[in-house]
């Protein structure tokens, strides 16, 4: 594990400083002309690096950091963390690749504020789950099994519960009527105490040869009227 950690950073790193010195370099070697290449070839093929670099870069770098934040916190921690770094990487990359092209971003600009405002509107809930479970990950109120008591009047009121799992839109509890599965949006606005207790175990299901038909008993165990 720490390796593969490591190994992440060290390419991260790599193929970080490469796309940036395509980004930066790309457009001084196509404005002094020292090259024998033509200079719009120049300013393609500085792109086509840093596109490519830069993509590995974010990947690395986002895997990196998704394996430290679950060494401190949980899996979903570190998959919701390595998401997030990987849209906003690539993100980057493509602006960055616009602008060595010379590409104008003005109206894509105003196109990407637009759609996200028509994206966020559309996916108010499901976007407020997602950063309300990075919230409950990162403060950590409650953990996967502790026994909790949740106070919510949005929820019904007052009732005592044990946390099976948390995820990137709901968190799911066990009460005494069953498991339900709680909005994390709704679990963030709920008040959470600790309760004393051990985590339940599974119930596992017995047989019971007294019950069973006659027919699926062995013969020498089946009754003679």
């Amino acid at each position: 594990m720490t390796g593969a950690r490591e190994h992440n950073w060290t390419i991260g790193t790599i193929t970080g400083l490469i796309a940036l010195a395509a980004f930066v370099g790309g457009p001084k070697l196509e404005k002094l002309k020292i090259t024998a290449l033509d200079p719009l070839h120049v300013t393609w093929i500085s792109a086509a690096i840093l596109l490519v670099f830069g993509v590995i870069a974010t990947r690395r770098i986002a895997a990196g950091l998704g394996h430290l934040v679950t060494l401190r916190s949980i899996a979903a921690a570190g998959a919701a963390v390595r998401l997030l770094a990987t849209g906003i990487g690539y993100i980057v990359v493509v602006f960055a690749v616009f602008g060595v092209l010379d590409v104008p971003i003005d109206q894509l600009l105003v196109g990407a504020g637009l759609a996200g405002v028509v994206l966020g509107i559309a996916a108010q809930q499901s976007l407020g789950n997602v950063f309300a479970a990075l919230v409950l990950l990162l403060a950590r109120p409650f953990k996967v099994g502790d026994h909790v008591r949740i106070r919510s009047g949005a929820l019904g009121g007052i009732f005592d519960a044990w946390v099976l799992e948390v995820s990137l839109t709901y968190v799911t509890v066990r009460t005494d009527d069953g498991e339900l599965k709680i909005p994390n949006s709704a679990m963030l606005a709920a008040g959470v105490g600790q309760l004393p207790g051990a985590p339940p175990e599974p119930v596992t299901p017995r047989t019971d040869l007294s019950r069973q038909p006659d027919v699926d008993r062995p013969s020498s165990e089946r009754q003679v009227p």
